[in-house]
């Protein structure tokens, strides 16, 4: 049988595979990279045999090329200006600081663990320098912790894989292959950079031209212009690749983070098009490069191959991102998990079996500890540290539920910057453009989009929200709001401000509580009047003091009197109520909290958060 004859069975397996894998992956929440290393593996040479390196004979180089383009290019399309104002400083050090402490980190550990070159060490080191959105975004799509810190690993992600490609390039030919011809190391790697900088302008700026100011069909738009960012793409990537190696990476990103930031026509459709697309040649990158794993190569490096591996994911890894992230932007929790997801995907995987394929004649020895090296990283932090990260976003309790509030204007912004301060994951929908601008630029997360729009609402996280805030100057739209809150997405908390006296009932009817914004202002003037003390204290709650209210859950707790649980309370905090069955009281020092039971703490802000600490961890 021909090439051409064979190919056709060996494709559909492959896409066959990848379709079950996103299925099951969906099903059981565990990123897909996991599902389609594993059928690599079971239909590779090492398995069932079906797919193997001679499968699609000199053209496995050029169709990993492409389809890695057309991720990278995904990719950095939604890496949208809203994304990247969430960590800018973060960002910028993993990127540059970050790569640099991977870089020599994990060549150090491949030189002294196995005992190789300075050459090849470095080589190895940076090639896994990469993370990736190939295997990240996965990650995240089943996991969906905090805006910032996705933010930042996405932005990491996206651009070391450009920073890994071009370096490992420029490495290879420089270091192991002794080719000087050319430039010293920084001076080959920013040319190769610009040049994929440039063409990416260009490109994208006569994607958006055409996009723009071309009638590209009177009915078929929406199709065109899917097919013309597809095809302008691999353009991208051909064009550069031709003037220079590895600048096709840079290319595409640059373009995609270009275009996807220009605001052009159709951009839902095309963003969504191009995903069904990535869908299609991940599955195939990755199911067909996991089967170029050899178990040989793999046990050659025996217990240096490990060491180099726990170096990577214990001590570098770590290393750099609490290095990047020093400040108050990050949790300690949350700088934990970023530490420990960052899996190693497609441009170590196909960069390397390229480098493998050139040294092989020359130097088998190096060209086996360079793949058996890549991909062991790469098959150990999949299977864990991917196929295990929502379980340990799970265990570190850094999956927080969203707050959401419909409304820019000045009681949303003021209800968003009292629940920051608390901690929660605060979101404001507004479709005020000028509002949203003036929002952002106050530091908030917000969603340019319409509140009553469900699309919209899902975009902004509704469907893991706890809590939805209707707080715009239109009763119509409050309802609306609180309606697709309550029947579409089941949050459990749905507020609403009420404007005009007397429709209250409309929404307590739903199940939405109603806080009417006439009564607030005439209870807010009541209290200074006749509570000058407590108007004052209320005033200043999120600020200086706190009030919090948590369920008991822990077993600990159950049984535990008043008294007990105080002695055990920082100064500064005292339990105010308790709830039980719907009675609210003042509870006396006797009073023994049962399982479910609602303890309010009141005190100084600090002092709260150390008894929610002590009494619910989850909510810390």
């Amino acid at each position: 049988m021909s090439l051409a004859s064979n190919l056709i069975p060996i494709v559909v397996t492959i896409l066959g595979l990848g379709v079950v894998s996103q299925i099951i992956a969906d099903r059981l929440e565990v990123p897909s990279v996991l599902f389609l290393v594993v059928a690599g593996l079971a239909v590779g040479p090492e398995g069932l045999g079906i797919v193997t390196a001679d499968s699609f004979g000199q053209s496995l180089s050029g169709i990993v090329g492409l389809s890695v383009a057309i991720i990278i290019f995904e990719g950095s399309f939604h890496l949208t200006l809203d994304k990247l104002r969430q960590t800018p400083r973060e960002a910028l050090r993993l990127i540059t600081l970050g790569a640099i402490i991977g870089l020599v980190g994990t060549a150090l550990a491949v030189r002294f663990a196995l005992g190789v070159s300075w050459g090849l060490s470095f080589l190895i080191g940076s090639l896994l320098v990469a993370t990736g959105p190939t295997v990240i975004t996965p990650i995240l799509d089943v996991v969906p912790v905090r805006d910032r810190v996705a933010a930042a690993l996405e932005t990491e992600g996206i651009v070391n894989d450009v920073t890994a490609a071009i370096l490992a390039v420029v490495t290879f030919e420089l270091v192991v292959l002794g080719n000087h011809e050319n430039a010293g190391l920084v001076e080959a790697f920013l040319s190769r950079l610009g040049i994929g900088m440039l063409v990416g302008l260009f490109t994208a700026g006569v994607m958006w031209y055409l996009l723009e100011h071309v009638d590209l069909s009177p009915t078929n738009a929406i199709q065109n212009s899917r097919l013309l960012v597809l095809v302008g793409a691999i353009a991208t990537y051909g064009l550069a690749e031709s003037i220079a190696g590895e600048a096709g990476i840079a290319a595409v990103a640059t373009a995609g983070l270009l275009l996807g930031n220009a605001d052009i026509p159709y951009e839902d459709e095309i963003a969504a098009f191009k995903g069904d697309i990535t869908l299609i040649v991940l599955s195939f990158v990755f199911i067909t490069l996991a089967t170029l794993l050899s178990i040989e190569d793999l046990l050659a490096l025996g217990l240096g191959g490990w060491l180099v591996v726990l170096a990577i994911v214990l001590i570098i890894r770590p290393l750099l991102v609490f290095v990047c992230t020093v400040g108050e932007r990050f949790t300690f929790r949350e700088r934990v998990f970023m530490s420990t997801v960052a899996p190693r995907g497609i441009i170590p995987a196909s960069v390397a079996t390229l480098f493998a394929i050139q040294l092989r004649p020359t130097n088998p020895e190096a060209a086996s500890v360079l793949v058996g090296t890549v991909f062991l990283v790469i098959l150990t932090t999949v299977v864990f540290e991917g196929g295990l990260a929502r379980h340990i976003a799970q265990f570190l309790n850094v999956l927080p539920m969203r707050v959401i509030i419909v409304g820019g204007g000045r009681v949303g912004k003021d209800l968003a910057e009292r629940l920051e301060e608390r901690g929660e994951n605060v979101v404001i929908i507004d479709a005020d453009q000028e509002m949203v601008t003036n929002a952002r630029n106050a530091g908030y997360t917000v969603h340019h989009g319409n509140g009553t729009d469900t699309a919209d609402l899902e975009a902004a996280g509704a469907a893991n929200a706890k809590i939805v805030a209707a707080a715009t100057g239109d009763d119509d739209v409050n309802l609306l709001v609180s309606q697709l809150a309550s029947t579409k997405f089941g949050v459990d908390t749905v507020l609403a401000r009420v404007n005009k006296p007397g429709n209250e009932e409309a929404f307590e009817e739903l199940g939405v509580r109603a806080i009417s914004a006439g009564k607030s202002i005439s209870w807010a003037m009541d209290n200074v009047i006749e509570r000058p003390a407590l108007s004052e204290w209320m005033t200043e709650l999120g600020r200086s003091g706190d009030v919090q209210e948590i369920e008991v859950t822990a077993d600990d707790l159950v049984g535990k009197s008043i008294s007990d649980l105080d002695t055990e309370l920082p100064d500064g905090v005292l339990i105010a109520l308790v709830g039980r069955e719907g009675d609210t009281q003042m509870p006396e020092p006797s009073f023994e909290l049962a399982h479910g039971d609602h303890i309010t703490f009141l005190g100084r802000k600090d002092a709260v958060r150390k008894a929610i600490t002590r009494c619910h961890p989850e909510r810390a």
